[in-house]
This record gives C-alpha cells, structure tokens and sequence, in this order.
C-alpha cells in the first residue's frame, strides 16, 4: 500500500516538512510556475517547499500561463510590477544593489519564477508571449549550486530554492525588501537532502539508490539537452 501523503509539502506523512517551516513575510510576491511533471513527478519538490517558506506566494500549475486567468489578473493589475526571474540579455542584475532596483512607484513587485528543467521552461516561456514581454531580473549568485542529490547541467544552476534565496538577498540589499529569516530556506534545503543521503545509505530500504553521493564539486558538469531534461534548474550566471 502506498504511505499516506501530506498535500501541503507532497511528502510522507511521516516524513512532513510542516511543522517545521515558518511562512516568512515578504513585501514581493513571488509567484511560482510550476511545470505539470514537476508538480506530478518531483520528489525533492524545492520549489513547493520555498512556496511554504513564503506567505506571500502562489504557485500556479501549467505548460502554458497566457490563458490562466490568474496569472493574466497578476500581470494586468495596475497595482503590480510583474518581472519574470529569467537569465540572460537585458536581465537586470539586482545584485548590483539600488543602481539596478526597478522604479516600483509604490507598485508591488511581483516575481514570476518557472520551476522547470531548463528545457521545459524554454518551452513554458515561448509558448506565453505574456511572459516574454515581461522584464526579467537576475542576480549574482553567491555560492555555487548546494544541489548534492542531484547533478547540474552546467555551473551555475541553481535550484528553485536556491534562486529564490539569492534573489531576497539582492532584494534585501538593494532595499526593495526584508529578508526576516535568511537561513530557513537553506536550512531546509539541507535536511532534505541529508535525509534523502541518509536514505541511500541505508540497505533496508528498497528503492533508493545503492551508492553515496559525489560532491557537486567533483562532477564533471552534464551538457546539452538530455542533462538539462534530468534536472530540475534555473540557471542564473555567476558574473
């Protein structure tokens, strides 16, 4: 029989993350996007577990957002300054602190962020011009990927919740936001993973992996599309 699932943070009950998150205020609302066969497939799930960590999110399901009356409210409402966290040209690099903060004129910022391999957000984002129009915002990552459980498709990747990190640190810099609990989301992110790791260390468990994990470090970094399809990513460049 399967285990008893618990609907909010979609791990065994026995193994819920719940009671021990605290919902972080936040003056941006970060909206996550969320590919079908992340929401169904994923079991590390970070980005369902950064969406617990803030009160002042969403998470909306689809391949495709121009129709979804929801996120279109988000994008048209007057009262926001949608961007979309999304590398690359004429992404403002909010590391760089106030010079690259957006003018909010007491709008509020709203962050949409596609939590997908990188070949499926690709997708995601062409089949939405409503996203493509968007501006997009990045930032300096700090560290490199603290993804053991899982190997990047190039330096760089980060994980939902990594990226999601990162960009309240600039944010807290830059002044456009407060950062209340800065070590939750990695604090989390490392129990997770120490459990999965605990898990594949041990041989009375069936279906895990029979191996221990490699440092990220010590990988020879995966490329082209069929790494980017096994793993979960944003990538933002590290500049």
């Amino acid at each position: 029989m399967s285990r008893e699932m618990c609907y909010r943070c979609f791990w065994p009950k026995a193994l819920c993350w719940c009671a021990s998150i605290q919902p972080m205020p936040t003056r941006t609302r970060f909206v996550f996007l969320m590919h079908p066969k992340e929401y169904k497939q994923e079991k590390a799930a970070t980005g369902r577990l950064t969406h617990l960590c803030l009160a002042n999110s969403a998470i909306h399901v689809g391949a495709a957002f121009d129709a979804d009356d929801d996120v279109q409210a988000l994008i048209r409402d007057p009262r926001n300054f949608p961007v979309l966290l999304y590398p690359g040209a004429g992404s403002h690099n909010l590391s760089e602190g106030k010079r690259a903060a957006p003018d909010l004129s007491g709008r509020q910022l709203v962050i949409l962020v596609l939590d997908a391999t990188w070949a499926c957000a690709r997708k995601m984002l062409r089949l939405s011009p409503s996203l493509q129009r968007l501006p997009r915002v990045g930032f300096t990552a700090s560290a490199p990927s603290r993804y053991v459980i899982k190997q990047q498709p190039q330096p760089g990747c980060l994980s939902t919740l990594e990226a999601t990190h990162e960009i309240l640190v600039a944010l807290s810099h830059a002044g456009l936001d407060d950062y209340p609990l800065p070590d939750q989301l990695l604090n989390l992110f490392q129990r997770m993973q120490d459990f999965q790791i605990r898990c594949a260390k041990d041989p009375d468990r069936a279906g895990y992996r029979r191996k221990p994990y490699s440092l990220p470090a010590k990988r020879t970094p995966l490329h082209g599309e069929s790494g980017a399809r096994r793993n979960r990513f944003i990538p933002i460049p590290i500049v």
